[in-house]
């Protein structure tokens, strides 16, 4: 078994839950989300507990960390794992991880930030990494693993876009660039940018290609959402277009991208026949705050209300959030509901999608 694990590389301690691939139940339930302020107080958690995932997946600013001192980070990495409802989460789900910028270390940040590696180091002592672990060794906490039957598997993908990313441009001095298009950013068209760097690309190719029915794409920061001036994968426009060309060039199916960042919640959806598509619609599930919405309701804080994605399926939801993935093996054509839930676990955003749909050429 040990060595089967390390031939598909996803064998995962997370506390005192092992994962391994190809074996048990298909995976029907799948949560995640995404920005938790570590100290601050996080109800949420009883309701991730409550809707019984099968995994949970921190899409990024699990902590915020923020500092070059690595006591600091270690310092703040121990808060999370102190909170009483992730310790009930951790008790009964497996937890797999990647990061954004602040746990990364530093706000809007990549491949300059010096502590890196020691950062990457802490965030695999907090999922508990085996030492022999690829990820120990490798430049960037990216990963992938497959769980479930032939025919009912589920892969998930976990990038890192921190690591090796190179330096944003930035404009819009006051950080509004107009009506509807607010945040700092400009497109950089620098033909040697990356956002994953060239070990990482061609690592994802190869994952692409491994068998699986659904693929769960997870990005600290959105894929598709192209439109606003904050971070996104359109902030590397040639990069964005890799990975879209990528996928529809290895022919990977069951593409569902997971994202987080915004401290909003949103459902996304390109189309197959767009000029960036890749022959069959292309979703995102964007997930963020756990712990720290963009504006309470009552609140009075910055709503984005106005933020233009033309993308976007249905409303915005502004609220504490995390997503999940409900998959319907047993239907004649499997059923992925795309939802975003409420701090007591109330479905507030959904979208249906039948897995046919997540096919090359189909739902153009």
């Amino acid at each position: 078994m040990q060595r089967l694990s390390l031939v598909f590389s996803v064998c995962l301690l997370v506390w005192t839950t092992t994962l391994s691939a190809g074996e048990g139940e298909p995976w029907r339930r799948i949560a995640f989300g995404s920005c938790a302020k570590q100290d601050r107080p996080q109800p949420i958690w009883e309701a991730v507990v409550a809707a019984r995932p099968q995994a949970f997946l921190f899409l990024g600013d699990n902590i915020y960390g923020d500092s070059e001192d690595v006591e600091v980070l270690r310092a703040k990495w121990k808060l999370l794992a102190a909170q009483p409802g992730l310790q009930a989460l951790r008790r009964t789900t497996p937890i797999l991880a990647t990061w954004d910028d602040h746990d990364f270390g530093v706000n809007d940040g990549g491949a300059e930030y010096p502590r890196r590696r020691e950062s990457q180091q802490l965030l695999l002592d907090f999922l508990g990494v085996p030492a022999d672990d690829p990820r120990r060794a490798r430049e960037g906490v990216y990963h992938a693993e497959v769980h479930g039957p032939p025919g009912r598997r589920v892969q998930v993908i976990l990038l890192d876009a921190r690591y090796h990313r190179s330096p944003l441009r930035q404009g819009f001095e006051n950080g509004e660039p107009g009506e509807g298009h607010r945040g700092r950013y400009l497109p950089n068209n620098d033909p040697d940018a990356t956002v994953l760097g060239s070990t990482q690309w061609a690592w994802l190719e190869a994952q692409l290609k491994v068998p699986a029915e659904v693929r769960l794409i997870c990005s600290g920061v959105q894929v598709l959402p192209d439109e606003h001036g904050w971070e996104k994968w359109g902030n590397f426009p040639r990069e964005r277009q890799r990975l879209l060309a990528l996928i529809r060039g290895t022919g990977a199916q069951g593409v569902v991208f997971l994202s987080g960042d915004r401290h909003l919640a949103e459902i996304s959806r390109l189309p197959g026949g767009h000029p960036d598509g890749v022959g069959y619609p292309l979703w995102e599930v964007t997930s963020s705050s756990l712990n720290t919405p963009s504006g309470n309701l009552t609140g009075g804080g910055v709503r984005f209300a106005n933020e233009r994605n033309s993308l976007r399926m249905g409303l915005t939801w502004f609220e504490t959030n995390f997503g999940t993935i409900d998959i319907d093996w047993s239907a004649a054509d499997p059923l992925l509901r795309l939802q975003v839930r409420d701090e007591q676990g109330g479905v507030v955003l959904q979208q249906r999608v039948s897995l046919s749909e997540l096919q090359p050429d189909v739902g153009r």
